[in-house]
């Protein structure tokens, strides 16, 4: 089987790239240089690396290794969209014609492009589908009646914002939305969220966007997710069950458990 990953930030792609090693799988990757880490020399059969904006690289490099489907793994800061980084003229005329520059827009564009140079965007989460969110409690314990308001009010809220691309997660107090997420990323909106609420706990959500493909921006949840949320007092987790990867599972879980943090998956709202 030949294809390759594109590598963001995070666990998600190495872990992908050891899932693939296990199955016989040479991968040829591509590193993204502003967000991706050394470690994925040990793990891919060829590594290749570009630099954000080289969207004519990417397509360069595919066709030279005879590949015709990629895999998005692992983040790219979506502030990086307003940064120095320079496009190429590719890219460039791609963000010139999108009349808007959010995830869904720009991602979806470069998705046509790639599809018009015959490469096919691969479910970046079909290596690793045993990590996927389960519905139900996932930690040991059921929500408390007042953290289970919490988090179904914050799934109605988190819900009409993702419809919207504004974001994939809202924490939530006493039944108030206190943080919406935005291009900050997850853990930093919940440390605003800490310094509005003197102390009282938070309920995190965190949401699919509705989509029924798992092609990019899967909604990613892991040990950093507890620690930041036992840093900011937040007791509840709410995720889509089947759309949200528990990256180093057994690791986060008990984590979760020793901080008496409910982990709940719920069917995602369709």
């Amino acid at each position: 089987m030949r294809y390759s990953i594109l590598c963001g930030n995070g666990r998600f792609p190495v872990l992908a790239l050891e899932a693939a090693r296990k199955l016989g799988h040479q991968v040829t990757a591509i590193g993204i240089r502003e967000e991706a880490g050394a470690e994925l020399e040990a793990l891919a059969a060829r590594l290749h690396w570009i630099s954000l904006g080289e969207l004519s690289r990417l397509i360069e490099i595919l066709k030279s290794e005879s590949i015709t489907e990629l895999m998005f793994c692992g983040q790219v800061k979506h502030a990086r969209l307003f940064s120095a980084i320079r496009p190429d003229w590719r890219l460039a005329k791609l963000l010139f014609s999108l009349p808007q520059r959010n995830t869904d827009a720009l991602i979806a564009a470069i998705v046509r492009v790639l599809a018009d140079e015959g490469i096919k965007l691969l479910d970046s989460t079909q290596l690793l589908k045993e990590l996927l969110a389960q519905e139900g409690p996932l930690a040991g314990r059921r929500p408390e009646p007042d953290e289970e308001r919490d988090l179904l009010y914050g799934r109605k809220i988190a819900d009409a914002l993702a419809a919207v691309d504004v974001g994939q997660s809202v924490a939530i107090c006493e039944r108030a939305c206190v943080a919406v997420e935005a291009m900050e990323g997850t853990d930093a909106m919940l440390r605003r969220a800490a310094s509005l609420t003197e102390g009282k706990p938070l309920r995190l959500v965190k949401v699919s966007r509705r989509r029924r493909h798992l092609l990019f921006d899967v909604p990613v949840v892991g040990p950093g997710t507890i620690a930041a949320m036992t840093e900011c007092r937040a007791t509840a987790l709410a995720v889509d069950a089947g759309r949200t990867l528990i990256l180093d599972r057994d690791a986060m879980l008990a984590a979760a458990r020793s901080a008496g943090i409910c982990v709940m998956g719920y069917p995602p709202m369709d």
